[in-house]
């Protein structure tokens, strides 16, 4: 190293910080403090800097997680670490968050975690493994799967909450997260545990071994390798008894009338053959129009009619557990009184099931004492089985081929007539025979249980292969690489799906009785013809994502002080290939409704090979203008062989008047292109399923309500995939923070920060089209006569969004009873998010606390609050996590005045947990950690969000954890 380093000097302000950045507990000093106060470190490059150098501890927000705490928290994966971080958003990138429906856009993310910094997105965060990059997931290429990251081999993580475009290039917006492992080990280390819950469900096992040999020093090398294994098991939403929606008195109801006993519907006209419920009269065009049966009791015309729901018969409950009145108030739908509903968010699964098996390995050769030669390989499979409740079965007019149309209707035939007859004769007994035909097929909705679950299985290859030599070349060091890292994945259908063809000969057969109660079962011939047409197996889709990478690095003093010492500088190229691939077409055969019904198909977004290449270079300059004031300036330039170049700047400095307080800083730019999806991805077309929207042309505010003329609810279909004329996103940051620790025992740390992106790459929402429906006039799609047909919700720059928050860190350390004890409060507050339309145009009111959809779920304040205490062979930590409560989605009928329920609350209750840990190593080269997580055994509050448009039934997958309590103990042991 280099000889003209300059010495840190001795204050009590930079051990503190070292012990304060991180969750409950976490120690990060590089050196234990002396009894003197001073300290010694090792020259280090951290996160979001190239420069070797020491004292950088308060010049960086920077959280500095060590294996010990994450160990002792029982947190066995990148996702579990990502859900304690309060810098990490509430958005859709966990296996909970992402289990349900979800939009085209958001296809890709089966089985996938991400992460996402300060509510920037998972595609705008930075991950890193050993302070490289690693392939994005394979099926959309826009984030790094979590689940491919080798967590056995973690030896401390980085986050870099700030932007670092001018080090790194793009996606580095909301930060960056460096996963690094150890660098040598020596030994056999065997690790084992559980994560049980209290109520059954969602179980998780882990197993680990890690091995090597060599010294270094005295050998010349050190091979070293790890294998971990984990699996999470299932937990569906009827395993717990807050995930369910009947709760129609708070505003929520399922909103659906396909129920595992059918509902008749009045789709029961086409052409000139009619359903049982005979047509009123004529169209113009002299066809006949879908009738209703009118209700006695004076509520109108009935077009969706569940017998069980009658006056007089055994009600909706009678057809199934999770069955109960349709809530026709809710959503505004008068024609549906007599209708049921079917909890079919509560199928649901609350937590994906998954394998991983993960591998790591690195040998490292000693060249010379200034030279070493390493070689990296990591390599990963990840199994998931996303899981949705089983297919609603409606059968409309239409004679389309990827319809369910008249020849599925129920028939009168052998097979049927008795069940046909029970139908006929109870909407008989209430509506009269008038409006009925004998002999005609029964037109329905149904859930077909006999189905299945909807699965779709994928599996993920990702690998990562380095090559490199670091060193010292004189006064300066070097590290040079070259690498290729792979994600591969493939999505295969599992039960639930069918044949389209075959499958509505199977239902038009009458072998499958849709009008069953719990206690009555399928015709054993009309199971078997069903199974005979399923589609499992079938390869949805799949991709690949690879880059390649040769890096080298440089740092080092360049000969010339200032009054703070001496001047040292990095440099570096980065020259990168990136290249996805995605299929969705197998054997010729294009993948849509007419060949398996209602498979979440993506043959639009087919995309052979393509590639782009980027060459960087960068600079960075540390400048100590006095000993107490330091500043560093950093400038990189990207370049695009599609886009062309991007220059990014970044200015940071630390002030320290006096050893106990620092002032430090930072202003930047950054960038993050499109991936190749948003570029070259096809038009999707998908029906929208909900009942609130209305053509916000003639309807201002576009919620449809059947009362005011021009409010009539429109079900468009809605147009995503890609755009080949995106440009880069941009951004520009900025932060001032201080530090603070008159002593070593107390230290507290106060950020505030500010992103604003421009040209913000996005599928626009329907509630940003309709505010701004002047601006969007040409994306509600219409026909000659005027009549909306499409919503065109493609990938677009649109105008960007502005987010600031403070963040803050505190810590109390002591001593009692012998031992150690210590207090620490993180904490992130988000003071403002908007967003806007059109550049042009001006930013939105503040989301803060409000409900949005999908994506990242602003909380106005989150905080960990930790106790932790250790003596001798033992160690405690109590851990509060608390999430802030939030303004609820309105139900359609509060947001349009029609109906308010009786007990409607529009405020979502805070989260609050308690996990409790406790480590013991009294025995030899054995550890035990044994984790309490939600001790208090606290339900996530409830919420009244549409369930058509996110995860959770009653509860917010976003913010809380759904397992409940449950009981961890991992097992290490260390072999001599």
């Amino acid at each position: 190293m280099s000889a003209r380093r300059r010495s840190p000097r001795p204050t009590h302000l930079a051990t503190a910080v070292l012990l304060g950045l991180a969750i409950p507990g976490v120690v990060f000093a590089q050196e234990e403090p002396s009894t003197t106060g001073a300290r010694t470190l090792d020259t280090v490059t951290v996160t979001g800097s190239r420069i070797k150098r020491t004292d950088v501890e308060a010049a960086l927000p920077i959280t500095i997680i060590q294996k010990a705490e994450i160990e002792a928290q029982g947190i066995t994966s990148a996702e579990q670490l990502l859900q304690f971080l309060n810098i990490a958003s509430n958005g859709s990138d966990s296996l909970a968050s992402n289990a349900g429906i979800a939009p085209a856009d958001l296809r890709g993310n089966n089985g996938v975690s991400g992460a996402n910094l300060r509510g920037q997105g998972a595609d705008a965060t930075l991950v890193l493994l050993n302070g490289r990059r690693v392939a994005t997931h394979g099926l959309r290429g826009q984030a790094v799967d979590l689940n491919s990251i080798p967590f056995a081999a973690i030896d401390r993580v980085e986050v870099l909450r700030d932007g670092a475009s001018a080090v790194y290039g793009t996606d580095a917006i909301g930060g960056v997260i460096n996963f690094i492992t150890r660098s040598d080990y020596q030994g056999i280390t065997v690790n084992a545990g559980f994560d049980v819950t209290q109520e059954g469900g969602g179980n998780i096992y882990t197993y680990s071994v890690l091995g090597g040999m060599g010294d270094i020093d005295a050998d010349g090398w050190n091979v070293w390798g790890t294998m971990n294994y984990r699996e999470n098991e299932i937990l569906l939403g009827s395993d717990r008894d807050f995930a369910t929606t009947f709760q129609p008195n708070r505003g929520l109801s399922p909103d659906t009338r396909g129920t595992p006993f059918a509902t008749v519907t009045n789709t029961g006209t086409v052409g000139n053959t009619h359903g049982i419920i005979r047509s009123p009269g004529l169209n113009a065009s002299g066809s006949p129009i879908a009738g209703t049966l009118t209700d006695p009791a004076g509520g109108g015309g009935q077009g969706f009619i569940n017998i069980l729901n009658l006056p007089g018969a055994a009600g909706c409950e009678s057809g199934g557990d999770m069955m109960g009145p349709y809530a026709y108030r809710i959503w505004g739908l008068a024609n549906s009184k007599y209708a049921c509903a079917w909890d079919y968010p509560a199928s649901q699964v609350m937590q994906q099931p998954q394998e991983s098996l993960q591998a790591l390995g690195r040998a490292t050769f000693k060249i010379s004492d200034n030279h070493r030669l390493y070689a990296e390989a990591m390599g990963s499979r990840t199994e998931s089985n996303r899981q949705f409740e089983p297919q609603q079965i409606t059968s409309s007019a239409s004679t389309a081929a990827t319809a369910l149309g008249p020849d599925t209707w129920y028939p009168l035939n052998d097979y049927t007539r008795e069940t046909y007859d029970m139908i006929y004769d109870a909407l008989a007994g209430y509506f009269g025979e008038t409006n009925l035909i004998y002999g005609n097929s029964i037109p329905y909705r149904w859930r077909c249980e006999i189905c299945g679950p909807r699965q779709i299985k994928t599996t993920t290859k990702a690998y990562r292969f380095l090559v490199g030599a670091e060193g010292s070349l004189g006064d300066w060091d070097y590290d040079i690489g070259l690498s290729r890292a792979s994600s591969e994945a493939e999505s295969v259908l599992g039960t639930g799906y069918y044949y389209t063809q075959p499958f509505k000969q199977v239902l038009g057969s009458g072998l499958i009785n849709p009008f069953l109660l719990p206690s009555q079962a399928q015709r054993a011939e009309g199971v078997a013809a069903l199974q005979a047409t399923s589609a499992a197996g079938v390869s949805l889709y799949g991709g690949e994502s690879t880059v390649t990478t040769l890096d080298a690095s440089f740092s080092g003093g360049l000969g010339f002080d200032l009054s703070g010492g001496e001047v040292m500088m990095a440099t570096g190229i980065d020259l990168r290939r990136e290249e996805f691939t995605f299929g969705a077409v197998k054997d010729g055969i294009t993948l849509n409704d007419s060949y398996i019904y209602q498979a979440p198909f993506d043959a639009t977004n087919d995309l052979p090979k393509a590639r782009r290449d980027v060459k960087a270079a960068y600079v960075e300059a540390f400048l100590p203008l006095l000993d107490s004031l330091e500043l560093t300036v950093a400038v990189r330039h990207d370049r695009y062989d599609i886009f062309g170049g991007t220059t990014n700047p970044k200015y940071s400095f630390k002030w320290q008047p006096i050893d106990a307080l620092a002032f430090r800083g930072a202003y930047s730019t950054g960038f993050k292109v499109p991936e190749f999806t948003r570029l070259l991805g096809g038009i999707i077309e998908t029906p929208y399923t909900g009942f609130d929207l209305a053509d916000p042309g003639t309807c201002p505010g576009g919620r449809a309500n059947a009362s005011i003329a021009g409010c009539e609810a429109i079900k468009p279909a809605i147009l995503t995939g890609g755009n080949v004329a995106l440009i880069p996103e941009e951004s520009e940051q900025k932060s001032i923070g201080v530090v603070f620790a008159p002593t070593d025992s107390f230290n507290v740390s106060l950020d505030w920060w500010e992103i604003e992106r421009t040209n913000t790459i996005r599928a626009p929402d329907q509630s940003m089209l309709i505010a701004n429906y002047d601006l969007f006039t040409d994306k509600w799609i219409r026909n000659a006569a005027g009549e909306i047909t499409a919503l065109d919700r493609r990938f677009i720059n649109s105008g960007g969004t502005l987010i600031s928050g403070v963040e803050i860190d505190a810590n109390l350390m002591g001593d009692l009873a012998g031992g150690v004890w210590r207090v620490n409060l993180n904490g992130s507050y988000i003071d403002n998010f908007q967003e806007r339309a059109l550049a042009a145009s001006p930013y939105s009111s503040n989301l803060v606390g409000k409900y949005v959809r999908y994506y990242s779920l602003p909380l106005k304040w989150k905080h960990t609050l930790g106790f932790s205490w250790a003596k001798g062979d033992w160690a405690h930590t109590l851990t509060q996590i608390y999430r802030d409560g939030y303004k609820d989605e309105l139900p359609p009928s509060v947001a349009n005045g029609s109906y308010v329920p009786e007990n409607w609350n529009p405020d979502v209750d805070d989260y609050i947990t308690y996990n409790y840990s406790l480590s013991w190593t009294g025995m030899e080269s054995t550890k035990f950690t044994f984790v309490v997580r939600n001790l208090l055994n606290e339900d996530p509050p409830f919420t009244a969000h549409q369930n058509d448009f996110a995860s959770g039934a009653a509860w917010e997958p976003r913010v809380a954890d759904p397992r409940g309590r449950s009981f961890a103990l991992m097992v290490e042991y260390k072999f001599d």
